[in-house]
């Protein structure tokens, strides 16, 4: 039996506006830790480590005395770059992956491309700016930091909602399980770089 290389990272980001400890197992069993300082995306993390069968440790010290656009902008880069480097030379992986997900009146779609190509197209709109101390526009400035750092394709829409909170759940859940799918090791790629090019 053949012994897969654990795809993990640990990162420690320090700027003058905030400090992040995180650890990252792409092959978890979906526990995390999480302290921000802001509890509606401590929520959200937990969900995006619980349906992305990620293990994730993250812990902030930020500057919330300004506002919530640091701490949560700074988590969406460290987070990303830990994907990239847990995933190596993304050899074996299924690389695509989509999800619609729904929680009460709210709809998501999340489609993944692990790509080398950073990209985010985004098409859900909030009917508030805040929940709880999170300013909904955070949502998409997290993503987008995420997929920069992670040199990740995701396309984000909004199908239905007017709860905030339900929309936001319903995104972090939807990219998730794409998320998820997209990392999945494919047993038929006999450990192949899933890319005519050779590269991702």
């Amino acid at each position: 039996m053949t012994t897969q290389t654990p795809r993990t990272a640990t990162l420690n980001r320090q700027t003058n506006e905030t400090d992040i400890a995180l650890s990252l197992s792409l092959d978890g069993e979906g526990k995390s830790t999480i302290q921000t300082g802001i509890g509606f995306f401590d929520h959200m993390l937990e969900a995006l480590a619980r349906h992305g069968g990620l293990d994730l440790e993250v812990r902030v010290k930020g500057d919330l005395h300004i506002d919530d656009h640091h701490t949560i902008e700074d988590v969406g880069i460290t987070l990303g770059e830990a994907i990239y480097r847990a995933l190596g030379d993304k050899r074996g992986i299924e690389r695509f992956g989509f999800a619609l997900v729904p929680l009460d009146e709210a709809l998501c779609e999340a489609v993944v491309d692990i790509s080398g190509r950073p990209f985010l197209a985004w098409n859900i709109t909030f009917p508030r700016e805040i929940i709880g101390t999170m300013a909904t526009e955070m949502v998409e400035e997290f993503f987008r930091a995420l997929c920069m750092a992670a040199r990740i394709t995701v396309h984000m829409n909004g199908r239905a909602g007017t709860n905030a909170h339900h929309i936001a759940e319903s995104a972090f859940k939807a990219f998730a399980r794409a998320l998820r799918m997209a990392l999945a090791r494919d047993p038929r790629s006999a450990g192949r770089i899933p890319s005519t090019k050779g590269v991702l």
